[in-house]
């Protein structure tokens, strides 16, 4: 499990060791400048070594692996060994150090004063793991929320997709099928609502692709939509629709609108041509776009065939992904009439 990649794992080396390399310098350098350069090198060494094992090791292996105790005890035993390993007087290098350090004075000293500094000489190997561990972890978080972040944005477009899926076979067939009655007819309004039969195709499978399309291009769909619909019955349908075409260029999710006109079309029995009706009104104002349609409640329930129906539910979720919190919907089911208003807020 890799926390950091290769180049932020040397740029965490080369920053907390040249930190710390630093301090010896500063401190005595002036005084003491062979005494500065080789406690720097010490320092070097062994924040080196912890910064690199608590990145490519422990953090990985442990912390990020939910064992948090036990990367505490490892953390502590790193420390540890890496002080014991550069100030044992048992060491090959001890001498070395030792000679420039002058640690000699000290081993009479009493217990608290050799406490302090050791204290001191392990401070640099502490903070150093302490800082590359907070380091890693808020960039191991960010990626995290990043991913997630990608992967949120990844299931809403699948969602989107599937829903938009389940909405087009429905309006394909409910069109063809006007199309195919006129043909049968041999009406010579065939090639005109051939034209919008194509119209609906070519919204459907490629103006829809996109999250936003002008409001225009919904209020033409539903147009046609509409006026294919009306050609099942020659006497004519009492449908009335009212659009509010002032902001023809207002960018609105795709098929938002139709598939509560579709139901409406689905319940209502509009070809009772005494008691069906459906009406249709959109109005725009201010901040707000107002959607609301109506429809007669038949005394039996309509048989419609239901093959390729979304449902309200299915709408409704549709809204809460490419509207949320910007968006109304109202569903009202009377004796004999049902009734669907939704309010959009216009950003």
């Amino acid at each position: 499990m890799k926390i950091l990649g290769k180049r932020s794992t040397w740029l965490q080396l080369l920053f907390w060791s040249v930190i710390w390399v630093l301090f010896p310098v500063i401190l005595i350098g002036g005084e003491h400048p062979e005494r500065a350069m080789v406690r720097s090198l010490q320092i070097f060494i062994a924040v080196f070594i912890v910064v690199f094992i608590n990145l490519e090791y422990l953090l990985p292996h442990l912390y990020f692996k939910k064992q948090i105790f036990n990367y505490i005890l490892a953390s502590i035993g790193l420390i540890l060994l890496v002080y014991f390993i550069l100030e044992w007087d048992g060491m090959p290098w001890a001498d070395f150090f030792d000679q420039y350090q002058k640690k000699r004075r000290f081993r009479n000293a009493p217990a608290y004063l050799k406490f302090v500094r050791s204290l001191a000489e392990v401070s640099p190997y502490l903070f150093s793991l302490i800082g590359s561990s907070l380091f890693a972890i808020a960039n191991f978080a960010a990626s995290k929320e990043k991913e997630s972040a990608l992967l949120r944005s990844e299931k809403l477009e699948a969602e989107m997709k599937f829903l938009k899926s389940q909405i087009n076979p429905h309006f394909f067939f409910n069109a063809l099928n006007n199309v195919y009655t006129l043909s049968v007819i041999k009406s010579d309004d065939a090639p005109e609502n051939l034209l919008k039969l194509s119209e609906m195709l070519r919204y459907m499978l490629y103006d829809c692709k996109v999250d936003r399309v002008p409001l225009r291009k919904e209020l033409d769909y539903i147009d046609n939509f509409v006026d294919l619909y009306r050609l099942k019955d020659s006497e004519g349908l009492n449908i009335q629709l009212n659009l509010d075409r002032s902001q023809p260029d207002l960018m609105v999710a795709p098929l938002i609108f139709v598939p509560f006109i579709e139901n409406a079309f689905k319940h209502s029995k509009i070809e009772d041509l005494e008691k069906g009706w459906i009406k249709v009104d959109l109005a725009i104002s201010d901040n707000t776009l107002l959607f609301e349609v109506k429809n007669s409640v038949p005394d039996l329930k309509s048989t419609k065939d239901k093959v390729g129906g979304i449902g309200l539910k299915n709408v409704q979720r549709q809204l809460e992904l490419v509207y949320p919190d910007q968006h109304q919907l109202t569903i009202d089911q009377q004796e004999n009439e049902f009734s669907v208003v939704l309010k959009i807020d216009i950003v």
